[in-house]
């Protein structure tokens, strides 16, 4: 049988401005089969500008047949965006969403990988805005997932600092001076492949 990978998240996950076939999961789908391993298109439950209770209350609406092989989680930027608080809510949240994908892999943390939240503020779009604020908004929103992943036993990949190279480099965005261009989306790819294809190859998650 295909393994099977489902994708939760905002529009980081969609692949907003960019082509389907460019977005990271299907990206790093292409990538795990190159490698031999037989995995189905990602089922992905994601949409621009959703926030972790947006997430959850899609998931609590969509039909997802689990368990999953591997279950990934991109989210909180909207949370952020939208001058939410970081605070005993949010961490209440992400945990929450956590169990959930958990949840969805079979009750086993090992097969859920968490991403870390791209940093916006060094984008064209944020050009009018306080750049440092959201800068340090966002490294506090990140924080808190992964001391909520590790807290679960759920693996980390933090994209973060590459997100960050968009400041040098404007063929890392999209069309749209916001999100990543398919090229950004590869050099994620190259951080979530190993962790994905030690998940999924059953050796668990690699430090």
């Amino acid at each position: 049988m295909p393994i099977r990978f489902l994708a939760l998240g905002d529009s980081y996950t969609i692949g907003e401005a960019v082509s389907p076939a460019d977005s990271w999961p299907v990206q790093l789908v292409q990538r795990l089969r190159a490698r031999g391993i037989p995995v189905a298109d990602p089922v992905i439950v994601a949409a621009t500008g959703w926030t972790t209770a947006e997430l959850a209350a899609a998931i609590d609406t969509t039909p997802l047949d689990g368990p999953f092989d591997l279950v990934t989680l991109l989210i909180g930027v909207n949370d952020q965006y939208r001058g939410l608080p970081c605070d005993h809510t949010y961490r209440q949240r992400i945990r929450h969403l956590l169990h959930r994908a958990i949840a969805l892999a079979g009750g086993e943390p090992r097969r859920v990988l968490v991403l870390s939240i791209p940093d916006w503020s060094v984008t064209p779009f944020a050009s009018d805005r306080d750049r440092p604020a959201i800068s340090t908004a966002i490294q506090a929103f990140a924080a808190a997932n992964r001391a909520a992943a590790q807290e679960a036993g759920a693996a980390w990949v933090d994209i973060t600092p590459l997100s960050r190279q968009a400041a040098t480099d404007p063929d890392l965005l999209a069309a749209d001076g916001l999100h990543p261009s398919a090229t950004m989306y590869r050099r994620w790819v190259e951080l979530i492949l190993p962790l994905a294809h030690a998940i999924l190859s059953g050796n668990g998650n690699p430090p």
